[in-house]
């Protein structure tokens, strides 16, 4: 409270308050913040973290400069973004089962083509079991692609379907609600700053004039206009520690939130690195069953004896062994 007593003309404890706060801190969309050049830098809550609660305080221009984009909306921008990249992951990998079903299909139809089917002996058996390794190798890719529906594919497009963005929306709404609130207190302040102005002005005009016998004011006119300047520093000190609560409990529920929404992103990020590391073992199982495909074509490859091929295609197509003399006369 002010003391009824001050002298006329004086200033004020508010107003010596009011002028210490503006050449300490300054206040940019409702929040108050230290001057960079006042007092200690301040300790980072979560020192060398990169947290979100240390570094989404301010609101940020958007690449205009007409609008301002809160810091928390920032945060909720990146989820949105994340779930969206998640999205497009997931299409990605949709994509490359397709290629690979293709590929199967196409692989088990080339592997009943008649190509070279007259092929004989050795090498003919090794040509066979090729044509066979390909609807292996089919069997193989097919797999693959299935497994990568099951085991990347549907992980992606299912890890939190359900409600995430109605979750983000309530997010949004708390902390804008205490951000709305925040204003309405600020502009409070405000309020009671100028009624507080206006009221010292009223008074030091009367007193002044009282002075210099410009006017039949009297000294109860002087105390009268005293008591309303004291009671606008009241009212201005009753609106900033209401405005100061606001902040406070809107600056925790800031910390909160942003550290839940920090949790959300290391767990999207360790889940998609989960079920891509999946992806690389599936696709190193499918090199390995590859290569079983085409181990007994090696092994044929081995066999291919041309001597024996020849051995055999004669007995089966010879068409004589008496071997041409010389005419008699």
């Amino acid at each position: 409270m002010f003391s009824a007593e001050e002298p006329p003309g004086s200033v004020s404890p508010a107003k010596r308050q009011i002028k210490e706060v503006k050449e300490t801190k300054t206040t940019i969309n409702c929040v108050t913040f230290p001057l960079p050049s006042e007092g200690q830098e301040q300790q980072l809550l979560k020192p060398n973290e990169w947290s979100y609660c240390d570094y989404f305080w301010a609101d940020k221009k958007d690449p205009q400069g007409t609008t301002s984009v809160a810091g928390f909306e920032m945060l909720l921008q990146k989820q949105l973004k994340g779930k969206q990249m998640q999205k497009e992951m997931a299409e990605f990998i949709h994509e490359r089962i397709k290629i690979e079903e293709e590929y199967a299909k196409n692989l088990s139809k080339l592997s009943l083509s008649p190509l070279a089917a007259q092929e004989e002996g050795t090498l003919g058996e090794a040509w066979t079991q090729l044509k066979k390794s390909l609807h292996d190798e089919a069997e193989v890719h097919l797999k693959f692609s299935n497994k990568l529906h099951s085991e990347v594919e549907k992980p992606l497009l299912t890890f939190r379907a359900d409600n995430f963005k109605k979750d983000l929306k309530k997010y949004d709404h708390h902390i804008a609600d205490l951000r709305k609130q925040l204003a309405s207190r600020y502009a409070s302040v405000e309020k009671a700053r100028k009624a507080l102005a206006d009221r010292q002005k009223d008074l030091e005009v009367k007193t002044q004039q009282l002075e210099i016998k410009l006017s039949n004011k009297t000294e109860e006119d002087i105390k009268k206009a005293r008591r309303k300047s004291t009671q606008a520093g009241d009212d201005l000190m009753r609106c900033v520690d209401l405005y100061n609560q606001t902040q406070s409990k809107w600056f925790e529920e800031m910390v909160t939130t942003s550290m839940e929404l920090e949790k959300l992103e290391v767990d999207r990020v360790e889940w998609i690195q989960q079920h891509f590391s999946q992806y690389t073992t599936l696709r190193h199982e499918t090199d390995m069953f590859n290569q079983s495909t085409v181990e007994p074509v090696d092994k044929l490859l081995r066999n291919v004896d041309p001597a024996k091929d020849r051995e055999l295609w004669v007995k089966e197509n010879k068409t004589g062994e008496v071997r041409p003399v010389d005419m008699d006369i």
